[in-house]
């Protein structure tokens, strides 16, 4: 189904692009590049982009308090955990093999291996930037 227009007459046809503001470069690197295996190609400033990764297939605006319950079973994000800035998926062949790696890079995953409701299966972590990344394997989507 396509979105309508709305009033303002402007229709969103995809997103076009989305990532992190990134303080620790260092540090972001070693998550996406290294960690998640993802290749960039690096322009001037330390910009770092790709162009080959397939789109979004979601674009959603996801309440705290719905992460919290996700990711610890209650309704408000723990104080002693820095909340997140926004939600990002990565859909991989093997989740428990992708959280195991990452585990073992020392990552601490909020979430691991949970299937949800809908048949997803998904591990979570935050990054350097505050970013509540998902590792997961969603069927309805592949």
């Amino acid at each position: 189904m396509k979105p309508k227009a709305q009033d303002g007459n402007i229709r969103v046809l995809f997103i076009a692009g989305f990532g992190p503001i990134v303080r620790e470069a260092t540090a972001s690197r070693k998550v996406y590049s290294q960690s998640l295996g993802i290749r960039f190609q690096e322009e001037d400033g330390g910009y770092l982009h790709t162009e080959d990764l397939k789109g979004a297939k979601t674009f959603a605006l996801w309440p705290l308090s719905q992460a919290a319950q996700s990711c610890f079973r209650q309704n408000s994000w723990p104080s002693k955990v820095p909340a997140p800035q926004a939600w990002l998926e990565f859909d991989v062949e093997d989740v428990e093999k992708a959280t195991a790696a990452l585990e073992s890079q020392g990552y601490r995953m909020l979430v691991k291996n949970k299937k949800e409701p809908w048949g997803q299966t998904v591990s979570r972590f935050i990054t350097p930037e505050g970013l509540l990344v998902g590792i997961t394997f969603t069927p309805a989507l592949r």
